[in-house]
């Protein structure tokens, strides 16, 4: 075997093993990203989950109230049929709809707020105050699941158009960068939500 036979032989074995190690990075990163939407999606379903108990406990002490407990209960039943959406695709339109979703439902959240401070006998029920603290506790983890979220799909995306990655990821499937889950508030949304009782 010639020196240029040997040294072409080498050059494809090196590409093959080059493609391939992109391609398993490719596949690891987009991995993360979707394992970490999915953190998100828990700690979503954990505070829909919590919504209806606060409004039940709620609507003994706030009876005329009844159009602000209604707009929580809309707002999370529409949140949680987008996330369902957003976690079946992770698609652009459907992390933009999840976000005004989640800002509709903050927004009914912070109306409910307001609306109890006139209820002292509410904010002492002991039943609403460990709700309070679990919505609380809840808001925190979903800010840090969409932060980890959102730096898993910076990574994957930051990989996918470095070069020469960028020549080869559409061939494996890979063709479009990830969405980060953004708000339209997102200092606001920052903010755990002030449910004081």
């Amino acid at each position: 075997m010639s020196v240029g036979a040997i040294i072409f032989t080498l050059l494809i074995v090196g590409s093959v093993f080059f493609a391939i190690t992109i391609y398993n990075r490719l596949v690891t990163l987009k991995n993360r990203h979707e394992n970490a939407f999915s953190q998100i999606e828990v700690q979503l379903k954990r505070r829909y989950d919590l919504i209806p108990n606060l409004v039940e406990t709620a609507k003994g002490y706030m009876a005329h109230e009844r159009e602000t407990l209604e707009a929580v209960i809309a707002a999370r039943n529409e949140a949680a049929t987008l996330l369902k959406g957003a976690a079946a695709t992770l698609s652009g339109d459907a992390m933009q709809q999840l976000a005004g979703a989640e800002g509709v439902l903050q927004g009914a959240l912070s109306k409910l707020n307001v609306v109890m401070e006139a209820y002292p006998e509410l904010k002492a029920n002991e039943n609403m105050m460990q709700l309070s603290e679990e919505l609380t506790t809840t808001e925190n983890r979903v800010a840090f699941a969409r932060q980890s979220f959102n730096d898993a799909v910076t990574n994957y995306n930051a990989y996918r158009q470095s070069f020469p990655v960028n020549m080869l990821c559409n061939s494996f499937g890979h063709r479009q960068d990830a969405s980060l889950l953004e708000f339209a508030d997102s200092a606001e949304i920052q903010k755990a939500p002030q449910i004081s009782f």
